[in-house]
């Protein structure tokens, strides 16, 4: 094996740029990756960590130093992330920008990423946002062995090239420089299954015989090393293969996409038989389940880079537990949280980290996951992940502790060099992190274990009655609008400020909200302390197929995208028809019921479909049985949905079955309006959207799109009359149009909550702090416009009241924590037509921090115990 670079103090970084200022940061609280230490000054000079020391006490500096008083603010190493597809999966994804898969053949280790990396990738300032300062970029999983992998920082550079961004260029004066680690992409399960009709079995003959033509060439190599100076013959070089003998001879780190435990079994036996050991399992949904298979892997378990709660989004990842770092800590495996990106959107890899604490992970392992872990996993750890004098000066000042909701990054320094041009920072609102009950979350992730991944979420004690004590602010629903009832509004003071009152409920009905109930019999009650916690109205879901789609990519598990209500190829029998959300439901889900217990009691769902009209969304109980259950159906119809824009919706196929432009779909849905199928179904519904009985939900992102639906709103009402309730879905470029909605009453669903620039129709995105002052939600809401945050995939849907928390506490100035609510609950509500009791939720903690939980929900006129 090649001698590795050590951990010694580090001399220089080659990454330096001259003239670059020294930096020294004055009254830290530090995590330097394994320890906080309060009141330190860390010194950044010539692109190192050049001193960490008691404030104060580090003495004179040379030259000249720009001194930042960060008055006690958190300072970490930069985040790493270990699984990245960006730059080669460059945003906006276009074809031109996609270079992630290779589907030439199922083993491909001479293909890599560099040779893909697109450094106008917009992601790559958006990731730096978030305090991204290294990522490992990875081929995807078509294949599986996908190819190399290379370490880049984000950094822009003079130069603008690949090259220049890779953390440690293996090659220098065109000479391979020893020692320095590289990295390949090795995939197993349904993805190769699918592009190229491999089975398990194949895949595993795959691996082997690529493997023995690594093998048979480090042994040719290692026959020509031993005759020294006796050799004649010109060294043995394939350059199909010489990767994998690199990968036996023990040089490069192996990242493998799999979830299944069969999937490890066939990992575990082929790295025994070739002897290579493997860094990190990525997803690897099932490892929590079989901890000690993983420990029988040559040189020991690998690591396992995961999602905090993101699964289910196929059969493989169907098993997924948000206890699963937990599980696995409790094993003694190490845990890194990662992206994916563009999976997840890697600027908030934080977040993953914050819930794997929130579902019980000891805090410091879960600041470790995204720190230290991966830097190590990239043997990367000798200049990455931590701060400490040597390594390299990638630090983030951030506004608050990072584990904490919304935590943003008041600067970040990546070799040394700030990124952030006048970043934007606020005095968040207090938030106390409630560290998870160790007892919850140990018998939530032993039921994960127990009940191998599939644990029952269905709800188990009901009551009639209950006191709920502890109350730190009470909110409920009065005249469509949420009303703060008990408490402050002020939370930007500490817990210990406020009195903290009570809710009782009798018959399932509130009796009674305040610091004393004089005259309500409280005894027999059962009694439930919210540790300073809320009573918050019921949320509702919009925008993941939640109850139309449980798994994706399987066609078994959803109801499937109906015909083009335009096209020429409707089947007579439903020619001019419209269909119901209520005709698509199943319920009784796993998303459906994790989406219940986090507090969202309704969902609003539409049917999918390829052309122009969507079909009617219905209003239902998440944690109902069955369709004819009592109450299962909130409200049948809420609106009419229609799709404007390119593929995934709008622009597919209608009338005719041809492909439409954005302008034909704008004159169709004009005619409609106008009453162009009068006599049919569908016709009967566009009238009543006409004259204003019921809300036309438009799928739509880009803003000149939206600017001509506002055209088209104003030419409609002009001949009918009537005022047009038109709300739009996506908005990510609404902001740009934020005065002309709110003078013509169009409401916005965000959908996703926090934008991401991945199509050419969405590029022109708000960032949000630390990059501007205002989120997408923030400026729309300060014009005027009624807004709502929707969520794009089922499993994401748990985080609406987190979702909404971050917005109150990014852009205090613009919502209070009642209308912060009301983004998840009775805006959407609203919007989409729908009038129905949204129920209460019970919040134990801080119901704006990421460490609160729902105990309980008043739902259907009962209370349900968690």
């Amino acid at each position: 094996m090649l001698p590795l670079c050590s951990s010694a103090f580090s001399p220089s970084n080659e990454r330096f740029v001259p003239g670059t200022p020294s930096h020294l940061l004055v009254n830290a609280t530090l995590w330097t990756g394994t320890e906080v230490l309060e009141g330190v000054d860390v010194l950044l000079k010539d692109g190192l960590v050049a001193r960490v020391s008691a404030t104060g006490s580090g003495g004179a500096l040379d030259g000249y130093v720009d001194k930042i008083d960060v008055g006690g603010k958190w300072v970490t190493p930069g985040i790493v992330d270990l699984h990245s597809h960006i730059g080669v999966g460059a945003a906006p994804g276009m074809r031109g920008n996609a270079d992630t898969n290779s589907i030439k053949a199922p083993i491909l280790p001479w293909l890599r990423s560099i040779d893909g990396f697109n450094t106008h990738d917009q992601a790559l300032n958006n990731t730096i946002l978030g305090g991204v300062t290294t990522m490992l970029v990875l081929p995807g999983s078509a294949n599986n062995i996908g190819g190399q992998a290379f370490v880049f920082k984000p950094r822009k550079t003079s130069g603008n090239s690949p090259s220049e961004m890779i953390l440690e260029p293996p090659f220098e004066d065109g000479k391979r420089v020893g020692g320095r680690w590289r990295h390949m992409k090795h995939a197993m399960g349904e993805n190769i299954k699918g592009l190229h009709g491999a089975t398990r079995m194949d895949q595993a003959f795959n691996f082997r015989t690529a493997y023995e033509e690594g093998r048979k060439l480090k042994v040719k190599q290692d026959a020509w090393c031993a005759k020294g100076l006796e050799n004649t013959e010109p060294f043995p070089v394939d350059l199909n293969w010489e990767a994998l003998a690199d990968v036996i001879r023990g040089n490069v780190k192996i990242n493998v996409h799999s979830y299944q435990t069969n999937d490890f079994d066939q990992l575990v036996r082929l790295t025994n038989e070739f002897k290579f050991h493997v860094t990190a399992l990525h997803h690897a949904t099932e490892a929590y389940l079989v901890p000690s298979l993983l420990k029988k892997a040559f040189g020991g378990p690998p690591a396992v880079a995961q999602f905090a709660t993101h699964a289910r989004y196929k059969l493989e990842s169907w098993r997924g537990s948000e206890y699963a770092p937990l599980a696995l800590a409790n094993a003694g495996l190490t845990n890194i949280m990662k992206s994916d990106h563009p999976v997840l959107d890697s600027r908030y890899l934080l977040w993953e980290a914050a819930q794997s604490h929130i579902y019980g992970l000891n805090w410091t392992l879960a600041m470790d996951s995204v720190f230290s872990a991966p830097a190590k996993a990239m043997g990367m750890d000798h200049r990455i992940g931590h701060v400490v004098a040597g390594h390299d000066a990638d630090v983030i000042v951030w506004d608050s502790m990072p584990l904490t909701l919304g935590a943003t990054p008041a600067q970040v320094f990546i070799d040394g060099i700030p990124q952030l041009d006048s970043p934007h920072v606020v005095a968040k609102p207090h938030l106390q992190f409630i560290p998870p009950s160790s007892s919850n979350a140990e018998a939530g992730a032993f039921e994960a274990v127990a009940s191998d991944g599939n644990p029952d979420r269905s709800p188990k004690q009901f009551l009639e009655s209950i006191v709920y004590t502890g109350v730190r602010s009470a909110f409920s629903v009065n005249d469509g609008d949420v009303q703060q009832v008990f408490g402050s509004s002020d939370l930007s003071s500490s817990f210990e400020k406020h009195e903290l009152g009570m809710v009782v409920i009798e018959g399932g009905k509130i009796v009674c909200v305040g610091l004393e109930c004089e005259g309500v019999d409280l005894k027999g009650l059962t009694s439930v302390d919210l540790k300073g916690g809320s009573i918050l109205p019921g949320m509702t879901s919009f925008g993941a197929p939640l109850g139309i789609q449980e798994m994706p990519s399987e066609a078994s598990t959803q109801d499937g995208a109906v015909f083009d209500a335009l096209g020429s190829d409707v089947p007579k029998l439903l020619a001019g028809q419209v269909i119901k959300g209520s005709e698509s439901l199943s319920f009784g889900g796993k998303d459906l019921l994790i989406a219940h217990q986090a507090g969202l009691l309704t969902s609003i769902s539409h049917p999918s479909s390829p052309g122009l009209v969507s079909g009617l969304s219905t209003a239902f109980r998440n944690s109902a049985s069955n369709i004819l259950a009592p109450g299962a159906i909130a409200q049948d119809v809420a609106s009419l949905h229609v799709v404007i824009g390119h593929g995934g919706g709008g622009g597919r196929s209608y009338g005719g079955g041809s492909t439409g432009s954005i302008s034909e779909q704008i004159r169709a849905l004009k005619n409609l309006l106008l009453g162009a199928e009068d006599g049919t179904e569908l016709g009967e519904w566009f009238e009543k959207v006409s004259k204003g009985k019921l809300p036309l939900a438009i799928s739509v992102t880009k803003a000149d799109h939206i600017a001509s639906i506002l055209i088209l709103k104003k030419e409609v009402e002009k001949k009918t009359g009537s005022k047009l309730r038109i709300v739009l879905e996506g908005g990510q470029e609404a902001h740009l149009l934020a005065d002309e909605l709110a003078e013509a009453s169009v409401g916005v669903i965000l959908n996703p909550p926090r934008s991401y620039p991945g199509t050419w129709d969405t590029h022109r995105t708000l960032a949000g702090p630390p990059a501007t002052k205002h989120t997408t939600a923030s400026l729309l809401t300060s014009k005027g416009v009624v807004v709502g945050l929707g969520h794009l995939t089922s499993d994401a849907t748990r985080h609406a009241r987190y979702d909404a928390a971050w917005n109150y506490v990014s852009v205090p100035s613009v919502f209070t924590p009642a209308s912060a609510i009301a983004l998840v609950s009775t805006n959407l509500n609203k919007l989409l037509g729908v009038e129905i009791d949204t129920g209460l939720l019970a919040v134990e903690g801080d119901a704006f921090g990421a460490g609160s939980r729902i105990v309980g929900v008043l739902a259907g006129g009962r209370i349900e115990v968690f």
